[in-house]
Protein backbone atom coordinates (compact mmCIF):
# COMPACT_ATOMS: atom_id res chain seq x y z
CA UNK A 1 0.00 0.00 0.00
CA UNK A 2 1.38 2.96 -0.83
CA UNK A 3 -0.14 6.62 0.10
CA UNK A 4 -0.20 9.74 -1.97
CA UNK A 5 1.00 12.57 0.12
CA UNK A 6 -1.13 11.55 2.76
CA UNK A 7 -4.52 12.23 0.83
CA UNK A 8 -6.25 8.95 0.31
CA UNK A 9 -4.70 5.01 0.62
CA UNK A 10 -3.96 3.55 -2.83
CA UNK A 11 -3.52 -0.11 -3.15
CA UNK A 12 -1.01 -0.90 -6.23
CA UNK A 13 -1.03 -4.45 -8.07
CA UNK A 14 2.46 -5.06 -10.22
CA UNK A 15 0.28 -7.20 -13.32
CA UNK A 16 3.22 -8.13 -15.24
CA UNK A 17 7.18 -7.35 -15.41
CA UNK A 18 8.69 -7.84 -19.32
CA UNK A 19 12.64 -8.42 -20.34
CA UNK A 20 14.09 -7.20 -23.46
CA UNK A 21 17.36 -8.14 -24.57
CA UNK A 22 19.19 -5.93 -27.23
CA UNK A 23 22.71 -7.61 -28.12
CA UNK A 24 25.20 -5.04 -28.47
CA UNK A 25 28.92 -5.75 -28.71
CA UNK A 26 29.48 -6.95 -24.98
CA UNK A 27 26.88 -9.22 -24.63
CA UNK A 28 23.18 -8.53 -23.74
CA UNK A 29 22.16 -5.44 -22.66
CA UNK A 30 18.35 -6.13 -20.72
CA UNK A 31 15.58 -3.74 -20.14
CA UNK A 32 12.65 -3.67 -18.47
CA UNK A 33 8.23 -2.85 -18.90
CA UNK A 34 6.22 -3.09 -16.08
CA UNK A 35 2.47 -2.69 -16.01
CA UNK A 36 1.00 -2.08 -12.33
CA UNK A 37 -3.03 -1.48 -11.66
CA UNK A 38 -3.53 1.45 -8.49
CA UNK A 39 -6.75 1.84 -7.07
CA UNK A 40 -8.18 3.19 -4.05
CA UNK A 41 -10.39 0.27 -3.27
CA UNK A 42 -13.45 2.53 -3.66
CA UNK A 43 -14.26 3.01 -7.03
CA UNK A 44 -10.81 4.32 -8.56
CA UNK A 45 -8.15 2.97 -10.53
CA UNK A 46 -5.70 3.36 -13.24
CA UNK A 47 -3.34 1.33 -14.78
CA UNK A 48 0.43 2.58 -16.13
CA UNK A 49 3.09 0.88 -18.39
CA UNK A 50 6.61 1.95 -17.30
CA UNK A 51 10.01 1.16 -18.83
CA UNK A 52 13.97 1.48 -17.39
CA UNK A 53 17.31 -0.49 -17.66
CA UNK A 54 16.34 -1.72 -13.93
CA UNK A 55 12.78 -3.17 -12.51
CA UNK A 56 12.36 -0.55 -9.66
CA UNK A 57 12.70 2.74 -11.80
CA UNK A 58 10.09 0.25 -14.28
CA UNK A 59 7.48 -0.16 -11.45
CA UNK A 60 7.92 3.12 -10.20
CA UNK A 61 7.31 5.14 -13.52
CA UNK A 62 4.11 2.75 -13.99
CA UNK A 63 2.82 4.01 -11.07
CA UNK A 64 3.12 7.53 -11.44
CA UNK A 65 1.36 7.04 -14.69
CA UNK A 66 -1.32 4.79 -13.34
CA UNK A 67 -1.82 7.29 -10.19
CA UNK A 68 -2.10 10.58 -12.86
CA UNK A 69 -4.38 8.74 -15.01
CA UNK A 70 -6.77 6.96 -12.61
CA UNK A 71 -10.31 7.43 -13.42
CA UNK A 72 -13.96 6.59 -11.86
CA UNK A 73 -15.88 3.46 -12.05
CA UNK A 74 -19.18 3.07 -11.09
CA UNK A 75 -19.59 0.57 -7.87
CA UNK A 76 -22.69 -0.44 -6.32
CA UNK A 77 -22.50 -2.87 -3.53
CA UNK A 78 -19.67 -4.63 -4.30
CA UNK A 79 -20.22 -5.00 -7.71
CA UNK A 80 -20.86 -3.23 -11.27
CA UNK A 81 -24.41 -1.88 -12.28
CA UNK A 82 -25.06 -3.92 -15.58
CA UNK A 83 -23.27 -6.50 -17.78
CA UNK A 84 -20.71 -4.82 -20.13
CA UNK A 85 -17.54 -5.88 -22.37
CA UNK A 86 -14.55 -4.17 -23.72
CA UNK A 87 -12.33 -4.50 -26.27
CA UNK A 88 -8.36 -3.39 -27.01
CA UNK A 89 -6.55 -5.21 -29.80
CA UNK A 90 -7.45 -8.79 -30.29
CA UNK A 91 -8.40 -8.85 -26.54
CA UNK A 92 -12.20 -8.85 -25.35
CA UNK A 93 -13.62 -9.03 -21.68
CA UNK A 94 -16.81 -9.30 -20.44
CA UNK A 95 -17.88 -8.58 -16.93
CA UNK A 96 -21.24 -9.58 -15.32
CA UNK A 97 -22.23 -8.46 -12.04
CA UNK A 98 -22.52 -11.31 -9.44
CA UNK A 99 -24.56 -11.70 -6.13
CA UNK A 100 -22.73 -11.17 -2.85
CA UNK A 101 -20.49 -13.74 -2.08
CA UNK A 102 -19.76 -14.64 -5.32
CA UNK A 103 -15.79 -13.03 -4.99
CA UNK A 104 -14.11 -12.30 -8.24
CA UNK A 105 -14.08 -14.82 -11.06
CA UNK A 106 -11.39 -13.95 -13.13
CA UNK A 107 -7.85 -14.15 -14.46
CA UNK A 108 -4.68 -12.60 -13.04
CA UNK A 109 -4.58 -9.20 -15.58
CA UNK A 110 -8.52 -8.66 -15.07
CA UNK A 111 -8.73 -9.76 -11.24
CA UNK A 112 -5.95 -6.90 -10.73
CA UNK A 113 -7.94 -4.29 -12.05
CA UNK A 114 -11.21 -5.07 -10.10
CA UNK A 115 -9.37 -5.69 -6.73
CA UNK A 116 -7.70 -2.48 -6.79
CA UNK A 117 -11.30 -0.87 -8.33
CA UNK A 118 -12.77 -2.30 -5.08
CA UNK A 119 -15.33 -4.32 -6.89
CA UNK A 120 -15.33 -7.72 -4.76
CA UNK A 121 -18.05 -9.76 -6.42
CA UNK A 122 -17.86 -10.22 -10.84
CA UNK A 123 -17.69 -12.94 -13.30
CA UNK A 124 -15.30 -12.20 -16.04
CA UNK A 125 -14.36 -13.84 -19.55
CA UNK A 126 -11.60 -12.83 -21.26
CA UNK A 127 -11.85 -13.93 -25.25
CA UNK A 128 -9.16 -13.49 -27.87
CA UNK A 129 -5.97 -12.83 -26.24
CA UNK A 130 -4.53 -13.83 -22.88
CA UNK A 131 -1.84 -10.75 -23.36
CA UNK A 132 -2.12 -8.81 -19.83
CA UNK A 133 -1.46 -5.36 -21.06
CA UNK A 134 -4.73 -5.98 -23.58
CA UNK A 135 -6.74 -7.59 -21.05
CA UNK A 136 -6.21 -4.33 -18.70
CA UNK A 137 -6.55 -2.13 -21.35
CA UNK A 138 -9.93 -4.17 -22.78
CA UNK A 139 -11.10 -4.12 -18.87
CA UNK A 140 -10.45 -0.16 -18.40
CA UNK A 141 -12.61 0.27 -21.80
CA UNK A 142 -15.39 -1.84 -20.69
CA UNK A 143 -15.27 -0.03 -17.31
CA UNK A 144 -15.32 3.29 -18.60
CA UNK A 145 -18.71 2.08 -20.31
CA UNK A 146 -20.21 1.73 -17.16
CA UNK A 147 -24.07 3.70 -16.45
CA UNK A 148 -25.34 4.01 -13.09
CA UNK A 149 -29.60 4.29 -13.49
CA UNK A 150 -28.98 8.22 -11.91
CA UNK A 151 -26.68 8.47 -14.69
CA UNK A 152 -29.24 7.50 -16.90
CA UNK A 153 -32.07 9.32 -15.72
CA UNK A 154 -29.97 12.89 -15.97
CA UNK A 155 -28.95 11.93 -19.39
CA UNK A 156 -32.40 11.38 -20.66
CA UNK A 157 -34.09 13.59 -18.66
CA UNK A 158 -36.61 11.48 -17.43
CA UNK A 159 -37.20 9.63 -14.09
CA UNK A 160 -37.24 5.33 -14.34
CA UNK A 161 -38.45 3.52 -11.09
Amino acid sequence: MATDEGRTELVDKVVKIRRCAAVVKGGRRFSFAALVVVGNTNGRAGYGYGKANEVPPAVEKAQKQATREMQTIPVADGTIPHQVSGRFGAGRVVLVPAGPGTGIIAGAAVRSVCEAAGITNILTKSFGTNNPLSLVKATFQALSELRTLQDIERLRGVPLS
